[in-house]
């Protein structure tokens, strides 16, 4: 009773503290030690260091190359004005009149071809807001519209994404980045689709009751969205902006179908490569080779200055630390709540819903821990690193394709983590400078709502013709 009292108390500091921006890199030890605590079966500092710290330097040990790869790649896609120019090319094919689509495929295009998600708001906002101002759109219906382009489809559903929540499940399940693509891209088209007739159907509530843009106030324009502005220099023509993307997906599509799973690697059952698998490691693989080529692409392309391209690396290595150790802290606090005896109740529970189906199980066990965390990635990894394999025994006794079960993982990290404490929505509201109380709303609808409405979609689907 006092265990599952402490988790509770533990869960809800979390996202109080979280929400009053005190740094995850400090709130996330303590409270998993209020749940300690409480619990009493485990000694609070050897909790700490083995449990804790044990489950921080893993996860670091598990995907910084993937975070680092990423985040130098989105550094060099600003720095170049491929991003800025890929976003002006969509808001000029599809016309400045349909502001909403166009912010939003322009995020998804950055997303997919793998720019950090941080880079992508603070790339596109300036242009946001300045399109915004100019259709006389409510501010406050920035985060949501970017929050669907940036936080969604392309983050957990498409096929061949290379963002970090595509990328945990691979080992688990042995499946790639492209796993049952036809249900993910069914999930997207529901996703855009659902999240479009939100945003629209706000803007024309906004004009009925004569609600605009709103005034420019002292203060609006935060530091982070001059320094995103930036000096205004020319930028690269479409080919070159849109090649990177495109050679990141179809280099990762070859390493994961055709290359590396070619190669003898019988090594790999050695105990100093930890005793694994080919088909463990073959997904990750490829995505640091794809993004390792595509970098080196990029600066062909785009990079003539020693000097500027130093600066962009060593500025894109730097920017991926941050995100890298918040959810690193926040698969430690989960990992910690996982080891305490009260935990017990919440994985029987969540492993006895539809035992037949663990579908279901897992969507629900995935949603609950990136709502505990407030971390996609962090919540994902704690879940499948608990129950993955009991997942991937019960689906292989019933059927179940391992890339339905990868699919449905990904795409349930991407609903109950946006709650109000998540670290993307905190910055996302700074950097548009809108508060919770205005915007936040909207970025639970996009956000939230509707990729549960699209992962269950997906269940069914999946359930009924299994993955395609």
């Amino acid at each position: 009773m006092w265990g599952v009292a402490g988790i509770i108390l533990s869960l809800l500091l979390l996202i109080y503290l979280a929400y009053r921006d005190v740094s995850v890199l400090v709130l996330a030890p303590l409270c998993a030690l209020v749940a300690v605590l409480f619990d009493g079966h485990l000694p609070l500092l050897a909790t700490y260091t083995q449990i804790y710290m044990g489950s921080v330097g893993q996860f670091v040990k598990d995907y910084f190359p993937i975070f680092l790869l990423g985040a130098i790649f989105g550094k060099l896609m600003e720095e170049s004005g491929c991003a800025a120019k890929i976003a002006d090319s969509v808001v000029r094919t599809v016309g400045a009149k349909h502001t909403i689509l166009a912010i939003v495929l322009s995020c998804s295009i950055l997303t997919y071809g793998g720019v950090s998600l941080f880079v992508v708001v603070f790339a596109v906002f300036p242009m946001t807001r300045s399109l915004f101002r100019e259709a006389n759109i409510p501010r406050r219906l920035i985060p949501g519209t970017i929050g669907l382009g940036a936080f969604t489809y392309t983050m957990t559903s498409l096929p061949g994404s290379v963002q970090i929540h595509n990328q945990i499940p691979m080992q688990f399940f042995r499946t790639n980045s492209f796993a049952a693509p036809g249900l993910g891209c069914i999930a997207g088209v529901i996703m855009l689709t659902l999240g479009m007739w939100w945003l629209n159907s706000r803007v024309a509530q906004a004009r009925r009751n004569g609600e605009g843009f709103g005034p420019i106030k002292p203060g609006d324009e935060s530091q982070a969205e001059e320094t995103a502005a930036g000096t205004p220099r020319p930028l690269p023509s479409a080919w070159s902006a849109i090649l990177p993307i495109i050679a990141a997906v179809g280099l990762n599509m070859l390493f994961s179908f055709y290359v590396i799973p070619n190669w003898k690697a019988d090594y790999l059952a050695e105990e100093q490569f930890g005793k694994t698998e080919l088909s463990r490691v073959i997904g990750s693989w490829s995505t640091i080779m794809s993004l390792t080529m595509t970098l080196a692409i990029t600066i062909l392309l785009h990079f003539r200055s020693l000097e500027r391209l130093k600066a962009a690396i060593a500025d894109g290595a730097r920017s991926s630390l941050m995100p890298l150790f918040n959810t690193a802290c926040e698969y430690g606090y989960g990992n910690t709540i996982k080891s305490l005896a009260a935990f017990v109740v919440v994985q029987k529970f969540v492993t006895g819903i539809a035992p037949g189906n663990p579908l279901i199980s897992e969507a629900i066990a995935v949603n609950t821990l990136s709502a505990i965390t407030g971390s996609a990635s962090g919540g994902l990894s704690i879940a499948l690193k608990t129950f993955g394999e009991t997942y991937y025994e019960r689906a292989i006794a019933v059927g179940i394709d391992p890339q339905l079960l990868h699919r449905v993982a990904s795409m349930s990290c991407g609903g109950l983590d946006s709650l109000p404490h998540n670290g993307a929505v905190i910055t996302l509201l700074f950097i548009c400078g809108v508060t919770h109380r205005q915007g936040y709303k909207d970025i639970a609808v996009t956000t939230i709502a509707i990729p549960i409405v699209a992962t269950i979609a997906v269940v069914a689907l999946g359930s009924a013709f299994g993955a395609f």
